[in-house]
């Protein structure tokens, strides 16, 4: 597995519109194009691999991996032909969030819209649940 190269992730606090059923995470079209793009071009990678680690000042913080090989309990999510597999430790910190990469003058990131957060740290790479 090796890591993407490139790429941040932050977590926005947000209100997510009300579903049905909480999905274990839901692609924006901007995500799913961008994932589309970066598996393509890192040819021995099925997915993308989203985890979580210990740091920063409240906690915890998302990991984006390419990798080659589902683990027994990732978590599979596939939208409009994208793998994403989440690691048994991050499922259930986010469970019902929303991943979009955004695009402005100064960067480009993926960003997390996760409901379940109770807290950030300034800068918004760390977070706590």
């Amino acid at each position: 597995m090796s890591k993407l190269g490139g790429a941040t992730a932050r977590v926005v606090k947000g209100v997510l519109k009300t579903r049905q059923t909480r999905a274990a995470l839901t692609l924006t079209n901007e995500a799913v194009t961008r994932i589309r793009y970066l598996l393509q071009q890192q040819t021995d990678a099925q997915a993308l691999k989203i985890g979580v680690r210990q740091k920063g000042c409240n906690g915890l913080t998302y990991t984006l991996e390419y990798a080659q090989q589902k683990q027994k309990f990732d978590e599979e999510v596939e939208q409009d032909g994208v793998k994403v597999w989440i690691e048994p430790k991050a499922q259930l910190s986010l469970l019902g969030s929303e991943m979009d990469y955004i695009t402005n003058k100064l960067s480009s990131e993926f960003v997390f819209r996760n409901p379940n957060i109770k807290g950030t740290c300034g800068c918004g790479e760390s977070f706590s649940i």
